[in-house]
């Protein structure tokens, strides 16, 4: 009978690890690494915890760095990949606009949900015991809706902003006391800067009433005032070749979207005649049309000796208690 070859007793360390993988404990790999090597229970998993609990948060912390960054940067080109399938009927800077900002907000939705959940991984991994910890969160969810109630509008308003299409990043855009150039629309607030470089913050529940100055299309309005005793049809004549001329040329002619319209006498005062001119431009370049505009019609009325407020004649028709008519002399001047 062939007698069974004896296995040595005596191991060197490591070895029985290698020979038989059947843990001592429920413990990983290096913890009966570390009891071969003589440790005892206590500083072998002292010694795993310390070796490969910092690994594994830093694993998790530069998975969750790159599912942030990258992950974001996807939905942004996924969002205008999406508006660049659209029908050619659909398509616009306005839509691009749009985009962009729905990109950014769902991007920064993507960014949160990530951070929350590498949070927990690593909460987990330093051996916190997540079961109270979110039981206690959903109890605390019930009683900070009742307390963040403006909070939970401000998100629910701002989801609407962005559905509805109110306004977009770039629109110039009033809301309540704030005039300003939307830099940032989130799911919370809204950003603008006015032309003095102020930053208003509005959180978007206490958006009540917007005035977008630059949606698909915006409008110069340009008041002209001369004396009264100007040639009415030769000063509205005047304006319409000036505009006209503006409109032709290959600058302005992609900023000005229609002919102007010279509506005629706005209103009459003590300075004399104010005369309306309306222009359709592109979206945010009713201003520099209009100041443009301005310069043009001031070189014009110097040239033709058309005369402005301040030098207005001032011209009466009523009679006295007497019935004698008024003396008015010939040329009156208001300074």
């Amino acid at each position: 009978m062939a007698s069974t070859p004896s296995v040595p007793t005596t191991l060197a360390p490591g070895e029985a690890i290698l020979r038989d993988p059947t843990p001592l404990s429920s413990d990983g790999y290096l913890y009966r690494l570390f009891r071969e090597l003589g440790m005892s229970r206590k500083g072998a998993l002292t010694s795993e915890f310390l070796v490969i609990g910092p690994l594994r948060v830093l694993g998790i912390a530069l998975l969750a760095f790159v599912a942030a960054r990258y992950g974001r940067r996807l939905i942004r080109r996924g969002v205008i990949a999406a508006r660049r399938r659209a029908p050619m009927r659909v398509r616009s800077s306005r839509s691009e606009q749009r985009a962009r900002t729905v990109g950014e907000a769902i991007g920064s939705l993507w960014v949160a949900a990530v951070a929350v959940l590498a949070t927990l991984m690593v909460m987990q991994q330093i051996g916190v015991n997540l079961g109270p910890l979110l039981a206690g969160a959903g109890i605390a969810g019930f009683a900070l809706a009742f307390g963040a109630q403006s909070l939970i509008k401000d998100y629910l308003s701002g989801l609407f902003i962005l559905l509805e299409d109110q306004y977009s990043v770039g629109d110039v855009v009033t809301i309540g006391a704030a005039t300003g150039t939307v830099e940032d629309v989130n799911l919370r607030v809204t950003r603008l800067r006015s032309a003095d470089g102020t930053v208003w913050f509005v959180p978007n529940g206490d958006v009540r009433q917007v005035g977008n100055l630059s949606m698909e299309w915006s409008r110069a309005v340009v008041d002209v005032t001369v004396a009264y005793d100007n040639d009415l049809a030769t000063v509205l004549a005047h304006l319409a070749e000036e505009a006209s001329a503006l409109s032709s040329e290959a600058e302005w002619a992609t900023r000005i979207l229609e002919p102007a319209e010279v509506q005629g006498v706005q209103a009459m005062g003590t300075d004399g005649v104010t005369i309306r001119m309306v222009l359709k431009t592109a979206p945010r370049a009713q201003w520099e049309v209009a100041r443009e505009l301005r310069a043009r019609i001031t070189d014009r009325m110097r040239r033709d000796g058309v005369k402005g407020p301040g030098r207005t004649v001032l011209v009466s028709s009523g009679t006295l208690d007497t019935g004698a008519p008024i003396p008015v002399p010939p040329e009156t001047f208001v300074d």
